[in-house]
């Protein structure tokens, strides 16, 4: 692997640091460990393919009901709209309580593929751009 050695990236951190901005990102070695220094554009194209996707249900009452496949969340607005706003919404404040609590969230067994999940909610960090990103499937009520 085309890995720096941590202490001269230590030794040159500024110009390391734009060498990943402005370059390409850098795979850094420190002992056993391996890390992936990037900017965000690079991690947002590596989750480009990452959508979410839920199913659909129309209510006795008029109100629609969605229901996430990536991650056990479901919501219900008075529309379509509101509906993927509210699971939106619920997405990125998940997103935000897994990466306070990182290092448990990631090793659970049922909560670690939701890593890129988290990741591309953080990163577009707007409720509208991923309510734009849901993917509705019809439900069978």
């Amino acid at each position: 692997m085309l890995a720096m050695n941590a202490t001269d990236v230590r030794n040159d951190w500024s110009s390391i640091v734009d060498s990943v901005v402005r370059e390409k990102p850098k795979f850094i070695k420190r002992t056993r460990d391996y890390m992936f220094l990037s900017n965000l554009e690079v991690l947002e194209g590596l989750l480009a393919l990452y959508t979410f996707n839920a199913e659909i249900f129309a209510e006795e009452d008029g109100s629609v009901t969605l229901s996430l496949f990536e991650i056990d969340l479901i919501e219900n607005g008075k529309d379509e709209q509101e509906a993927r706003l509210n699971l939106a919404k619920s997405i990125l404040e998940y997103s935000e309580d897994y990466y306070k609590e990182f290092s448990f969230w990631s090793s659970a067994p049922n909560r670690k593929p939701h890593v890129p999940y988290v990741f591309k909610s953080l990163i577009l960090n707007d409720i509208e751009k991923i309510g734009e990103l849901i993917e509705c499937h019809l439900g069978k009520n």
